[in-house]
């Protein structure tokens, strides 16, 4: 793989994830940032921090198939407008999944505007779900690019940094686009993810395992899919006790 000069790769195989010597799926996370901001984020920034706390659990959640974990690396901390810095990163970071591994089933898993991110790159071929944690989904988004893909938003409902109400409006818009979408409100949870943790991981990793045919999806998550599927919902939601 071989990059301009000063042109860092967005796609970071962490040193502590499952070795994978033929990868037959992967996941790569997108941790949240700013809505601007140009700096560089550290390595160990708080929100990357945050999201690795999931990597345990997928990697569980994932163990029967050879599923290679990835992150993605932003460049610059913030959204910034029209400019979508981190949407161009996972794009990128998907370019150089494909050609380390080849066309190989990918789940991206973003928080808040990683999560933003991660719907606007999944139009790529390779993209077959998103798990968004606490998206970050203003009005308008676009949605037509996610039919046949599956996604899956999870927000707790006090959450004060972003909307639960976008998700469920996100999650209807794309089911009419023709994704299997559905959302899932924690009673309780905070946009840091810290209240009911283990909820939030189980219901991940559960979820990303089922978008990869693993396991069986979480009855949450399944009850709406298979309903979009039937025609019967359209992105409708699950309040989770």
């Amino acid at each position: 793989m071989s990059f301009n000069d000063g042109e860092r790769p967005a796609l970071v195989l962490p040193r502590l994830s499952r070795p994978v010597e033929k990868p037959r799926a992967a996941v790569l996370l997108l941790h949240g940032g700013r809505e601007h901001g140009t700096d560089v984020p550290s390595p160990w920034n708080l929100p990357g921090v945050r999201l690795r706390l999931f990597e345990g659990a997928i990697r569980r959640s994932t163990s029967g198939g050879a599923v290679l974990m990835g992150r993605v690396r932003y460049r610059v901390r913030g959204w910034n407008g029209e400019r979508e810095d981190p949407a161009h990163d996972a794009r990128q970071a998907l370019r150089e999944l494909e050609q380390l591994t080849g066309d190989v089933p990918t789940v991206l898993v973003g928080h808040s505007m990683g999560a933003r991110a991660a719907l606007r790159a999944a139009g790529n071929p390779l993209v077959r779900g998103v798990v968004g944690l606490a998206p970050w989904c203003p009005a308008g988004e676009p949605v037509a690019h996610l039919r046949d893909r599956r996604v899956a938003l999870l927000h707790g409902d006090q959450d004060r940094t972003t909307d639960p109400g976008s998700s469920l409006d996100f999650a209807s818009r794309a089911g009419a686009a023709g994704a299997e979408a559905a959302t899932v409100l924690l009673r309780g949870g905070d946009h840091a993810m810290l209240r009911r943790a283990r909820a939030w991981h189980a219901l991940t990793a559960g979820t990303v395992a089922g978008f990869l045919g693993l396991a069986e999806l979480p009855a949450a998550i399944a009850d709406q899919v298979h309903g979009r599927r039937d025609g019967e919902r359209d992105g409708s939601s699950y309040d989770m006790p």
